[in-house]
């Protein structure tokens, strides 16, 4: 009876429109940086109208209530959260924002993997993703694979850095070493081997 009760109460909340808020669907670091396509709820305490999920369009911008073409892309979603802030605080008095990645897909969310793999193909970056998590989503190595002579090209500051990776000896020898944590806008190449 009181489950049938519970069910009821459920079913009519779900009818009446008021379905629970979405939660988030990737796990993103702190340190993420938003870009275009991704998706954002973004969260303002005791004002449900001003509460919205959004796009990052493709000049990576956001628009939400009172707040119009607020720059998102590049920054942490703490940082965006403060620049919301600082707009609302027009409107809103001492508004508290909080946002939330729901969809990771932008560019800068992505891992490269390319080169002598099995199906080359940016993956959606997750938190801890490493090396390994990589190599085995495409496929692992194409037979004429130079896995120890891979690399990881990482932009940091403005700055283009190579990281080596010695695949094969991840791979066949299970030196866990090499299986760095990658970053959101890293590229995994692996070059052919010389014959």
């Amino acid at each position: 009876m009181l489950f049938a009760a519970l069910t009821a109460g459920v079913v009519s909340a779900a009818v009446a429109g008021a379905a629970p808020p979405p939660t988030p669907t990737v796990a993103v670091g702190a340190d993420y940086r938003i870009g275009p396509g991704d998706k954002l709820q973004i969260y303002v305490w005791q004002n449900p109208d001003l509460s919205v999920t959004v796009p990052v369009r493709q000049d990576g911008k956001v628009s939400t209530p009172l707040v119009e073409d607020m720059l998102a892309a590049g920054k942490t979603a703490s940082e965006l959260a403060r620049d919301i802030e600082k707009v609302l605080s027009e409107y809103v008095r001492s508004p508290k924002v909080n946002i939330f990645v729901l969809e990771a897909v932008s560019a800068l969310s992505q891992i490269k993997v390319t080169g002598q793999v099995k199906t080359p193909e940016a993956l959606a970056y997750h938190e801890g993703m490493t090396v390994l998590d990589a190599v085995l989503a495409v496929g692992g190595l194409t037979d004429f694979a130079a896995g120890n002579r891979a690399r990881v090209v990482r932009t940091e500051d403005g700055k283009q850095q190579e990281i080596k990776i010695r695949l094969d000896k991840l791979l066949e020898k299970g030196d866990m070493s090499q299986n760095i944590t990658l970053r959101p806008g890293d590229v995994l190449l692996v070059p052919q081997s010389h014959f």
